[in-house]
């Protein structure tokens, strides 16, 4: 099973709101679901059945207090000028991110789970970006929007997803 680690987003409303804005940009981007947008933890790529268990021992260990994250900026991996991936910033709560994610890695490295080793910034992915068409009007939105205040949402829960390849991005079901 293809896995990932992450935290469900579940204000919709201004995602759906902005989703829309970036598809109007008329660029060719595939964008996430609304329903599907999620903040990363861990990919954890393809995972065997009987492997699944251990990494699900490693959620369960996993131990934090409810945490507000707050939602500022829009932004593109690996730059404006070139966006390959279209996200929105995380302000508050950036540390705690990265506090549970040092945590998981270090608890799923015990049990030999890998995790694909990137530098981890937090953000919630909008979409990704398919080729030339409308890169321009992408890149004025996205500086325009560079300091924009999107909201904020409290984190419970740390899921379990498994992305299935489609033509449209990640499939959610949470473990």
């Amino acid at each position: 099973m293809r896995l990932f680690i992450g935290i469900p987003v579940h204000e919709e409303s201004w995602v759906k709101e902005l989703l829309a804005t970036v598809q109007g940009t008329g660029a060719d981007i595939k964008l996430v679901e609304p329903q599907n947008v999620h903040i990363t933890l861990a990919f954890l790529g393809e995972v065997w059945d009987d492997r699944v268990g251990l990494v699900k021992e490693s959620l369960d260990e996993l131990n934090f207090s409810p945490f507000k994250i707050g939602f500022k900026g829009l932004g593109a991996f690996p730059s404006v000028s070139r966006p390959r991936v279209v996200w929105v910033g995380i302000t508050e709560g950036f540390n705690e991110l990265k506090r549970i994610r040092s945590s998981l890695v270090k608890s799923l490295t015990s049990r030999r789970i890998r995790v694909e080793e990137e530098q981890f910034v937090p953000h919630l992915t909008l979409g990704r970006v398919k080729g030339p068409r409308g890169v321009l009007e992408l890149a004025k939105l996205i500086s325009e929007m560079a300091d924009k205040e999107f909201g904020e949402e409290e984190v419970r829960e740390v899921t379990l997803f498994r992305s299935t390849l489609t033509p449209k991005p990640h499939i959610r079901s949470s473990s």
